[in-house]
């Protein structure tokens, strides 16, 4: 699911409009990044409702800060960097109150909707990467952000987004192939 050219310049019309006071340009960025969020906190937490408490964070904090991006063209990097560090608060959180981490289940959440097996392998297979390796996957796989994006997002230089990216994909190759690659 890339993030087009053409979604990018709709995006920053809709910042630049909502810098004017337009609130209908500010629920329409709203409705057009809520999923976007959303997808990216599931995947990250495995807790739908993990995922909204998050989401409904980072959302204040954009609005809080949204007057203060000065350039409109770094709103994906900016939104999914306070998303990345609210869903790194729950799981630093959630690591502190338990001992240790209960095992995945094998089988799909039954509250949530049919999947498809494909869909259900890759999901565990990015659960059986390194947390760091398992943000930049998501982030560039399912979101379509760019290196440079990915890197300021995770506060890390371009090099290191890219080596992440390479080894995720390395390891999920391996993983959906059957094969151990370590």
């Amino acid at each position: 699911m890339a993030y087009t050219e053409t979604e990018r310049v709709y995006d920053q019309l809709l910042l630049t409009l909502m810098r004017t006071g337009d609130r209908r340009a500010a629920n329409r960025l709203a409705a057009r990044w809520q999923p976007r969020l959303m997808r990216t906190a599931r995947r990250l937490l495995n807790d739908p409702e993990q995922a909204r408490d998050a989401v409904q964070e980072a959302w204040t904090g954009i609005c809080r800060g949204w007057v203060r991006l000065s350039d409109p063209e770094k709103f994906p990097a900016w939104a999914y960097t306070i998303l990345h560090r609210k869903c790194a608060d729950r799981i630093r959180l959630a690591q502190k109150t338990r001992q240790r981490e209960a095992p995945l289940e094998g089988a799909p959440d039954p509250g949530q909707p049919a999947r498809s097996e494909l869909s259900y392998e890759i999901d565990q297979a990015l659960r059986a990467l390194r947390p760091e390796h398992r943000s930049a996957a998501i982030l560039f796989f399912s979101e379509g952000l760019t290196l440079a994006e990915i890197a300021a997002v995770m506060d890390i230089p371009v090099g290191t987004a890219k080596s992440r990216i390479f080894h995720a994909r390395k390891h999920l190759k391996s993983l959906l192939k059957g094969e151990d690659d370590d």
